[in-house]
């Protein structure tokens, strides 16, 4: 048994990489932060509106989106480690000046800043996946992210019954935890050597990739859309149309997490092994099923067992989609590889709620799990009737005369 095993164990016979619980510590921050903390604290001490707030977050998204492109291109040149720490150490900074600011102008800068300073955590996880388990690895990978984006709010709910100030300073030391766990860990055979081709010819083979990529490049973007059409209406649905108190979705919530969190690692193993086509058609074609049913809930059992189907069914699609999305991302720009996969499917989680709202506003609450719905099965359907996506084309090999 390693080192590594004995300080952090495994999860289900998966080696646990100790940088998975950087990213589980900044996503508890994160999700506390900007989903519990920051409205509450907002209307509640600094009399800012709900509008500000809305934009600070949709800000902090697509700063975190779009400057993954800039962080993997770090990750590629530089030691991971420097990187990842000057990220995090932005982002406790951001964090304090939002604490602190009574400015709109300042808290949607630092909100922003807060974003670019977590985007190269994920990427560095990424670039510590084993190729030859990639699906479980993904599976454990998803589960710490699940975990502490849930957490995170559910935790930072009860501190701030308590008090807002220590609420807020539990999240300021957890990021300076994951400052120092950063910088604690080793990093050694981690990093590729990137040769002196230079960022044109990188993008040169990642665009050829890309293009490789057919009909799972739309892909990427329609399943993010679709996912995020529900997000502005979803509290509305659950008390308009189905009736439930906030804490029954609560509990939905929870539900639903526990059933992904405890699918993803043996959803990931048995893709692994047995291809993961199937777990595509059969994910994507679920959930979409479940979505649909969904918009004719109307009592919390239905909803409770519908919850734990789209937990189940979102386990089996995730690490056998990103398994996928991983053998078109050249293993010697993994950085700048996974920050424009990271870009375009950032696309998508942004203009799903600006249709969500929309669909809504137009043609009423249950209209826009429908079109979800349908996404869905669209991209299911292309699995069936092609099968997966076209083979992974080789590593990027550069000419070192």
């Amino acid at each position: 048994m390693t080192l590594r095993d004995r300080l952090f164990g495994r999860i289900a016979g998966v080696p646990l990489d100790p940088l998975f619980a950087v990213l589980f510590l900044l996503e508890f921050v994160r999700g506390a932060f900007l989903v519990s903390y920051l409205p509450s604290y907002a209307a509640d001490t600094l009399n800012i509106s709900a509008s500000v707030v809305g934009v600070a977050v949709s800000v902090h998204y697509l700063a975190d989106s779009f400057a993954k492109c800039l962080a993997g291109y770090l990750l590629d040149r530089l030691p991971h480690k420097p990187v990842l720490i000057a990220g995090l150490l932005l982002g406790a900074a951001s964090l304090f000046a939002m604490n602190v600011t009574r400015s709109p102008g300042v808290l949607i800068a630092a909100s922003a800043l807060l974003g670019l300073g977590g985007s190269p955590v994920w990427l560095a996880c990424l670039s510590r996946i084993d190729a030859a388990r990639r699906g479980e690895q993904m599976g454990v990978l998803y589960l710490f992210w699940m975990a502490g984006l849930g957490l995170g709010p559910v935790v930072t709910n009860v501190l701030m019954d308590i008090s807002y100030r220590g609420s807020f300073s539990v999240l300021l030391a957890l990021t300076v935890a994951a400052t120092l766990a950063a910088a604690l860990i080793s990093f050694a055979g981690k990093r590729k050597t990137i040769v002196a081709a230079g960022m044109e010819e990188q993008l040169r083979e990642i665009r050829k990739r890309l293009k490789a990529m057919g009909l799972l490049l739309p892909g990427m973007m329609i399943q993010t859309m679709a996912g995020s059409l529900l997000v502005p209406i979803l509290s509305r649905f659950a008390a308009e149309q189905v009736g439930l108190s906030h804490a029954e979705l609560s509990v939905l919530m929870v539900s639903g997490g526990a059933a992904a969190g405890l699918g993803l690692i043996p959803m990931g193993k048995l893709s692994d092994r047995f291809g993961g086509r199937w777990f595509l058609v059969g994910g994507f074609g679920t959930f979409g099923a479940s979505v649909f049913a969904v918009s004719f809930a109307r009592s919390f059992g239905e909803a409770e067992l519908l919850a734990c189907l789209l937990g189940l069914s979102y386990a089996a699609l995730l690490p056998a989609w990103n398994a996928q999305l991983a053998g078109y991302v050249p293993e010697s720009s993994s950085g700048v590889g996974w920050g424009m996969v990271s870009a375009v499917e950032g696309i998508g989680v942004v203009l799903g709620p600006l249709a969500g709202g929309w669909l809504s506003d137009r043609f009423g609450l249950p209209m826009p799990f429908r079109v979800c719905a349908v996404l869905f099965a669209l991209i299911a359907a292309v699995y069936v009737s092609q099968g997966a996506a076209n083979d992974p084309l080789p590593a990027l090999q550069v000419d070192h005369r």
